[in-house]
């Protein structure tokens, strides 16, 4: 499916509006981080009597189409749930194929992102990931730093609460050595140590699969953020589905707590 979304408006020689959905999408409301929890790999796969990691390299694929729809559109921050702290538990052959995921798309994909001037990231923990795969994050990263588009952000081996008892334990030894007074604690600051600094948090979320959970992902910046959830399984998840989320997102109605002004007045 392509989409030209460059133009706003078009109508034909009669006057009638022939702006594609895309550019109807794109007219409105675009939120600028958008986050998504790509679940039903294998329940994809099960389906088909095919092995899980079939689902695992299909949805692949589908990192690619949303990638390049999510740029078109203007998002400015993508984040994909890659893989959590508690998917090691997961059996070793698959967790070997997900190690290998990254590597396989970036390999394949990385002219096309720094093309499309994309800017890689990652956030979660590196430790236990294997080598190979670092390889290939860090030189997706580095050969897309100066990229000013969307920015790709990989959730790997990442875990919210791991990340924030992380910023917990440096915030602690900051105050311990003198670098920050504890009264300087707000949660502009906190922010600042955790994984996503840098970053504004996510506007929308989006969890594929029929799931309706968090799976420990992004508990803290997730507070004000719209969900959108969707039956849809990740490999079949396109770009129809995509501007889907998109246009419940833009129904919505943002009070981060407070009233609209004219809500105030009733």
């Amino acid at each position: 499916m392509h989409m030209n979304l460059k133009r706003w408006k078009s109508f034909d020689k009669e006057g009638r509006d022939t702006t594609t959905r895309g550019e109807k999408v794109k007219a409105a409301a675009i939120p600028e981080h958008v986050a998504i929890i790509m679940d039903g790999n294998g329940r994809w796969a099960k389906k088909r009597h095919l092995p899980r990691v079939a689902g695992h390299h299909e949805g692949m694929k589908t990192v690619r189409k949303i990638t390049r729809i999510a740029n078109r559109l203007g998002i400015k921050v993508l984040t994909l749930y890659a893989f959590s702290t508690e998917n090691w538990k997961r059996p070793k052959l698959e967790v070997e194929y997900l190690m290998k995921l990254p590597e396989e798309f970036l390999s394949t994909y990385l002219p096309e992102l720094k093309a499309e001037n994309v800017k890689v990231q990652m956030m979660g923990c590196k430790e236990k990931i294997p080598l190979h795969t670092q390889r290939a994050i860090n030189k997706a990263i580095s050969e897309t730093a100066q990229n000013d588009g969307l920015i790709l952000n990989f959730a790997l081996n990442y875990g919210s609460r791991d990340e924030i008892m992380r910023a917990v334990r440096n915030i602690l030894m900051d105050v311990k050595n003198g670098i920050m007074n504890e009264n300087e604690l707000t949660e502009e600051v906190f922010h600042q140590y955790l994984m996503t600094h840098g970053l504004q948090d996510p506007d929308l979320l989006i969890r594929t699969s029929g799931e309706i959970r968090l799976s420990n992902f992004m508990l803290w910046q997730l507070a004000y953020t719209e969900f959108v959830f969707t039956d849809v399984l990740w490999p079949d998840f396109n770009e129809e589905h995509f501007l889907s989320a998109i246009e419940e997102y833009q129904k919505r109605s943002r009070r981060y707590g407070g009233l609209k002004s004219e809500e105030q007045s009733e």
